[in-house]
């Protein structure tokens, strides 16, 4: 058989692409679980806190579990499922921590910051060009009469 580049048997390289695509597929169906956790919970009012409506297996969650609470609660994490099913790099699959930034942060800060930004300078009033000085200061339009 015929090696390639990283020395890998063609066979490896067709195994490890399916694995890699049976990941994937997996982390989709626990993306879809998820979303349907979180859209139908149970909200209790009276306890301030979120209930599961059904069984999720998938996401080890069983009905009537708290899975969101807003006092001494850990809440469920969508990083520690994947670990759990042993995911690998599951850092990948889910978006970086608010405290971090996210994606949002990053687009503004390293794709949208790199543009040249508009100077933020007030433009010249009609009043002051005639010798005028501006009625109250010139603050707002409700003061330029």
């Amino acid at each position: 058989m015929q090696n390639t580049s990283d020395g890998n048997k063609p066979s490896e390289v067709q195994s490890n692409q399916s694995k890699v695509k049976a990941q994937k597929q997996l982390v989709e169906d626990l993306k879809v679980q998820w979303r349907l956790l979180w859209s139908e919970r149970f909200d209790d009012k009276v306890k301030a806190e979120g209930v599961s409506v059904d069984d999720y297996e998938s996401l080890f969650v069983e009905q009537g579990t708290v899975i969101h609470a807003t006092k001494d609660f850990k809440p469920l994490n969508f990083k520690d499922i994947l670990q759990h099913h042993q995911v690998a790099n599951p850092e990948r699959y889910i978006q970086p921590d608010v405290e971090v930034g996210g994606w949002n942060k990053f687009i503004k800060t390293e794709l949208s910051g790199q543009r040249i930004k508009k100077s933020n300078v007030r433009p010249q009033m009609n009043m002051q060009s005639k010798g005028q000085k501006p009625k109250k200061g010139g603050r707002g339009w409700l003061h330029m009469t």
